[in-house]
């Protein structure tokens, strides 16, 4: 597995208390968490919830705990700008609370996809979508998004890495012209193989609503063929 992998969270298989629990008890952890977050925007929530994150990580076991600091090893320059400015504007305590809710709200998230199997994760998702469904809200839509999400992210980290690395074995270094259309065609190749796979199995195939003018007879076009 890539560490780019793990900015995002692929499930590490484990036993743990963590891994075993109800998807229900993680999702209202998370949701209690989060709203704590945000409703008591204060250093002392931010520092109670890293800390409890830390120890959930760590309850779920070493695998697990030992990628706790993967994000940080790619987002730790984006900290640290933000940090630098809270702290000019605003003060330490701000900085911290800022930053600090940030880590926290990214590594709860990430212990959720690190510990659920993704095909659990994302039923659970749709059953919990469901009461939505008189409000326009299709479950399995919403599920097969964030399906695809969670898979594209790491496969497109990874792309850009094995583009970066072959630039390096080329002397070209980081140069961003020859990293930008590798990137983007890979990218767009990535989105097109995805869009084959979806209308293939027929996911895509929406008919379309009928107007008054088809349900009347006229003004229909015409058909091809």
């Amino acid at each position: 597995m890539r560490g780019h992998a793990l900015v995002i969270g692929l499930r590490i298989a484990g036993h743990s208390p963590v891994h075993r629990a109800p998807l229900w008890l993680k999702y209202l952890v998370l949701v209690a968490c989060g709203t704590a977050l945000v409703l008591w925007r204060s250093p002392l929530v931010a520092a109670v919830l890293l800390a409890v994150g830390v120890a959930l990580f760590a309850l779920a076991g070493r695998r697990v705990l030992a990628a706790w600091a993967a994000p940080l090893r790619y987002l730790w320059w984006i900290l640290v700008i933000l940090g630098a400015y809270q702290w000019w504007i605003n003060g330490p305590w701000i900085a911290f609370m800022v930053v600090g809710t940030m880590v926290a709200s990214l590594q709860l998230a990430r212990l959720l996809l690190l510990t659920t199997d993704q095909s659990d994760l994302v039923d659970g998702l749709a059953r919990a979508c469901a009461p939505l469904r008189p409000l326009g809200v299709n479950p399995d839509v919403v599920s097969l998004a964030v399906g695809l999400m969670l898979r594209s992210i790491p496969s497109i980290l990874g792309c850009i890495a094995d583009i970066a690395d072959a630039a390096r074995a080329r002397g070209l270094g980081r140069h961003p012209l020859a990293l930008a259309a590798p990137v983007v065609v890979s990218a767009v190749a990535f989105a097109q193989q995805t869009g084959d796979a979806l209308a293939a199995r027929g996911i895509l195939d929406h008919p379309p609503a009928a107007g008054p003018a088809d349900r009347d007879g006229d003004n229909r076009p015409p058909t091809l063929g």
